[in-house]
Formats: structure tokens, C-alpha cells, sequence
């Protein structure tokens, strides 16, 4: 079966997926994914018995969802919130495992996502930050009608180099103005 036809789906994460999300992002000392996922933050790893002790973070929580392809979790979109009284929500996105980048699952993921954010909360805006480093990430928020919002410059440092740091959101009507036209 072709990547292209693989079914994607993001849903609320279950105690089934912990083993598989644990494999992802914390078994490895240093994953692919973490160079383009704000690397110039260390990465930990955990044993399975340690990121069990914190399942609760992970199982049945509105804020993170599994990104699921064809039944295997493959990464996760979440949202924090950098002030909720003013809802101001950023989210992310992570597909860990390489074999499903650059073949639009990301878009279709983050799509799904805002979709879910915007229809089960009071949002008028939904953003993410990441870095000059990932022109992936940039393209995405382009790809989904995304504004640049914000440009720090040099203020991100990695691998003896200064990047910088880049914010870009989207309203609700652009999103909802945007989907009319489909």
C-alpha cells in the first residue's frame, strides 16, 4: 500500500498507545525528529517505567492527541495555552517518524486539528511558533492559510548558528473564509 493511500486520523490518546508514543519520542537518546523539533531544547530520555509514572498527561486529555496512520500512532498535535483568559492557544504538531514526512501528512494532521480547536472552542485564533531552521514547519502554516505573525531574530542557537524564531497564526473567519471556497 502506497504512503498516499494510508488512512490518517487524529484522535484522543488511550492507555493502548503509551508503549508506541513512549518508542517515538523518548527511547532513543537522539531521534530524528528532535533536530527539526525545537532542537536547541535538550532532549531526555526516559526509561518506559518513567514515562508511565506521567500517563496521565498523555491519556484522554483535550490538549494532545495521537496522530494515527493506518492504526499506528506515527505523532501527536497538541495545544497549551499561552493565556486562556484572553484564549490565545498555541498548538503543535509532531510526526516522529520519518518515513511519514514530506508526504502531506503533517497538513492533513494540523488541518484536522484546527478544525477540532475551532469547532470545540471559543477561539478566534489559533497560531504555533517554531523556528527558521524548519522550513517544513513554515511551508505547513503557509499551506493552511497561516499569516507570519511575529519574526525574533537570532534568538534561537543551534549547532553554532543563530536562527530565528518565528510566530504565525490564523483567524478564525480567514479559516472559515478559506474553507467555503472547497
Amino acid at each position: 500500500m502506497s504512503k498516499e493511500n494510508k488512512e490518517l486520523r487524529i484522535r484522543p490518546i488511550v492507555e493502548s498507545d503509551l508503549q508506541r508514543l513512549w518508542e517515538l519520542a523518548y527511547k532513543e537518546e537522539s531521534p530524528e525528529w528532535k533536530k527539526w523539533d525545537a532542537p536547541y531544547y535538550p532532549h531526555h530520555v526516559l526509561t518506559l517505567e518513567e514515562f508511565l509514572e506521567n500517563k496521565e498527561q498523555y491519556i484522554s486529555q483535550n490538549s494532545r492527541w495521537a496522530i494515527d496512520i493506518n492504526n499506528t500512532i506515527e505523532g501527536t498535535v497538541s495545544y497549551y495555552w499561552e493565556h486562556k483568559p484572553s484564549l490565545w492557544l498555541e498548538m503543535g504538531i509532531c510526526i516522529y517518524n520519518p518515513n511519514y514526512w514530506n508526504g502531506g501528512y503533517g497538513t492533513k494532521a494540523l488541518k484536522r486539528w484546527i478544525d477540532h480547536l475551532f469547532q470545540t472552542l471559543p477561539l478566534v485564533r489559533v497560531g504555533f511558533t517554531t523556528w527558521s531552521g524548519n522550513h517544513r514547519m513554515m511551508k505547513l502554516g503557509k499551506k493552511l492559510g497561516m499569516t507570519l505573525e511575529a519574526r525574533l531574530r537570532k534568538c534561537r542557537y543551534y549547532n553554532g548558528k543563530y536562527y530565528d524564531s518565528i510566530r504565525m497564526g490564523l483567524l478564525r473567519e480567514e479559516w472559515e473564509d478559506m474553507n467555503e471556497c472547497l
